[in-house]
Order: C-alpha cells, then structure tokens, then sequence
C-alpha cells in the first residue's frame, strides 16, 4: 500500500477505537479530514463544544462525565448523509480488516471473525452472578486464547462509574490483552447505593462471605470454575470507594487473593457507618477496625494486617479522599517490618515518589506511589472515562507489574 493509504486505514482504525469510547466528536472530525485528504468530501472544522475538547478532571462526589443522548444527536446532525454512508462501508471494511491493523494502531478492535476462527483480540462481555450474600452484573474481559492458566484481575469501579466507565479510564483491557490475563468489573447496583458507590463503611459488607464482599468472592469463584485462571494469580484493585472495597475483599479474603491495588482509596474496615466514613475520607483514618465490631483507631488494629502485597496510588491534591488513608493502607499491609526505598520521577507531567517495601529477602512486598498535584483521578488514566488524570504515571501498568511480580503460596489451579 502507498503511504497514503497506510495513512488513510490508520485514521480509520483510530476513528473506530473513538467510536467505541463514546467520543464520538473527535472520531467524525478524524473521519473528515481523512476523507477531505483523500478528496471524498471538505474538511468540515470541529464544533468547540465538541466533546473531544479538553475537560476539566471531574470530581467523584459529581456527576460521572459522558456523553448525553441529544449531545449524540447534535453531532450526528453535524454529518452529511453522503458521509454517512461513506462511514457506514468504512467501518464494515475495518471490521474485515481488523486482525491486520491491530498492529498499526494497537488496543483491541473487537472485531467478529469468521466463524470457527478463533479470535485473535479479547472479548468484554456483560455477564450476571448470584449467590446467598447477593446478586450484581459484571463485565468480563476475556483475552485472546492463550496457552495455560491466566491471571486474574478484578477492578472496582469509583462512585457514579460503570464498568464500560472504568475499563476506557484504566486502558486496562489493553494491557490485559498483551499479558493474557482476565479481567472482571462488577457493577454496583443503585438500588444497593444510590451513587453506585461500593458500600465499603458497613460492616456487613466488610466480612468474610457477607454481603458485598462475600458477594465478589463467590463471582471469583465463578470465573475461575468457567475459565482457565491460575488461582495462585487472582488480584484485585480500585478507585476510591472500590479501592476501600478491594481493601476490605482483600482482607476477608487472603487465602483467594495475591495482591491488592488502592488507588485514591481507604484502610479496610476503617468505618463502620456513614458518618466514620465521612470523617475519614476528610482527615484520613489511622487504623482499622474489624468488621461488625467498634471502630479501633489505635496501633491495635493497624496491627491487624492484611496480609496481601498492596500497591497504593494517591494524589496528593486529593480533596475527596485525603491522603492520609495511603498511609493507612501501607500500614495495614506491615511495611513498619519492610525496608522502604523511594525514588522520585516525573509521570506526563506530574511528577512523583514511589516508595517499595522490601521484606529481609528482597522481595518487594509492598509499593506506594504519592503524585504530586493530581487530584481524586486514575493516574495516568484515558479521559475516555470518568476521573482520570492523564499527567501522571501509569497506575494500570505499574499495579500490573506489581501484581504479575506475586502468586499465592500454595494455591490450586
């Protein structure tokens, strides 16, 4: 192909990738000027207002950012019919030529194959668990075939955040992608919380097969039994409210799980109401408490440990959640007993310390990465999803590289 053309599919593959992420300004301003190149049609400018343009990073006690219905109408009203069309035959050529531009633009394009064929890209599937502690929907990302068992990731979505939501902020399906492991979303039901914030300040959601966590345990234990996991290798991880969940899921649980990610999150068992949780997202939490019992902020329950090598990101500008709960975090995970080691860097923009704990053998049993002026956002996130923040080092790729670096002793395929 000539230069030209090479040019022309690569636009139309990115074209598709912002399709999918609900961008759907900066996709029909991309498919013009490609077009306008090849002499199809004139460029037509960018509406200002168009929701490719720069946002600010939204706050989790806000609304989650996303297009509307009638803001997906305006624009479509902005594209000609002859465009349209040319539109329409595009992506069903990109659809054919999807396993071969996967190397020009990279991610996953999702695109059928024939069938008998397997795929060479993952899936992301709405799937649905229940057991005697509840019921919630999930998304499953399932990555092309690979051979033997794969890891297995869970990822708690933020307040107000779906899994679609969190999946396009994280990028994390892509990286799962390159290194074959599975990720599960669960979805929080606003009939469980009105924002869709994981209920991480009540007891009876913090212990072991109760509620929400046991809930997520048992939707584990689902995925495992349905698909090729390595259950020496199943993590889990979040943002804000999901990161206090995956704090408490952890604790409750760490004969299921290696390794722990918080980001922007608090200690397990750190409230047992609204108004604990409230204080401690406000001043930070100290320590933990163990669920159903009184709340004991002392060294006494810093002590109760949750035993599971944790990864913290937090912002150092965070207004929504205050710093201080990394600290809390760490604490729980015994890094009073590892030797720390900090180094300093600069992540897009934001500059940052990371800090890892190592046990007497060296081994990294914990790590911490504070980023100087973001706020309550994903670090180093895509603004295809709600509260990220672009500037900062790669939180997905770092609590990946943490994660893949740990397994579980003595677990069973």
């Amino acid at each position: 192909m000539t230069e030209r053309h090479n040019a022309f599919f690569t636009d139309m593959a990115e074209a598709t990738r912002l399709t999918r992420a609900g961008r759907l300004g900066e996709a029909t301003a991309l498919i013009q000027r490609s077009l306008g190149a090849a002499g199809s049609v004139p460029e037509r400018p960018q509406p200002a207002d168009a929701p490719g343009t720069p946002r600010a990073v939204p706050r989790l006690d806000g609304p989650a950012a996303r297009l509307e219905p009638e803001a997906d109408a305006a624009q479509a009203a902005l594209i000609p019919e002859r465009l349209r069309e040319n539109i329409d035959q595009m992506m069903q050529g990109l659809r054919t030529l999807a396993p071969s531009l996967r190397g020009l633009v990279g991610g996953n394009l999702h695109a059928p194959r024939p069938e008998g064929v397997e795929p060479e890209d993952g899936q992301f599937v709405e799937r649905s668990f229940s057991n005697a502690a509840g019921a919630r929907d999930y998304k499953l990302f399932i990555p092309s075939p690979r051979s033997g068992r794969r890891p297995l990731l869970v990822m708690l979505h933020g307040c107000t955040q779906t899994p679609d939501d969190f999946a396009a902020g994280t990028r994390m399906n892509g990286l799962a992608e390159e290194e074959g492991i599975y990720v599960v979303y669960p979805r929080q039901s606003s009939r469980a919380n009105a924002q869709r914030c994981w209920n991480w300040f009540e007891p009876g959601d913090q212990g072991r097969e109760m509620g929400e966590a046991g809930i997520i345990a048992g939707l584990v234990r689902a995925v495992c039994a349905e698909h090729p996991i390595d259950r020496s290798r199943i993590y889990i991880a979040g943002l804000s409210a999901g990161g206090a969940a995956a704090a408490n899921i952890a604790r409750a649980y760490p004969d299921l799980f290696a390794g722990l990610g918080v980001h922007s999150g608090l200690a397990a068992g750190c409230a047992r109401d609204l108004p604990s949780a409230l204080a401690a997202m406000r001043v930070g939490a100290p320590g933990a408490a163990e669920p159903g019992g009184a709340a004991g902020f002392g060294a006494g329950a810093v002590t109760q440990a949750l035993r599971v090598p944790t990864i913290v990101f937090h912002g150092e500008g965070d207004g929504t959640v205050h710093p201080r709960n990394a600290e809390a975090v760490l604490a729980q995970a015994g890094v009073e007993a590892l030797t720390p080691r900090r180094e300093g860097g600069t992540g897009s923009g934001h500059s940052y310390t990371r800090t890892r704990y190592a046990d007497e053998t060296g081994r990294v049993q914990a790590e911490a990465w504070s980023v100087q002026g973001a706020g309550h956002a994903w670090s180093g996130g895509s603004p295809a999803g709600s509260y990220t923040d672009a500037n900062g080092p790669d939180a997905s790729r770092a609590m990946l590289d943490f994660f893949l670096s740990h397994s579980l002793p003595g677990a069973r395929g």
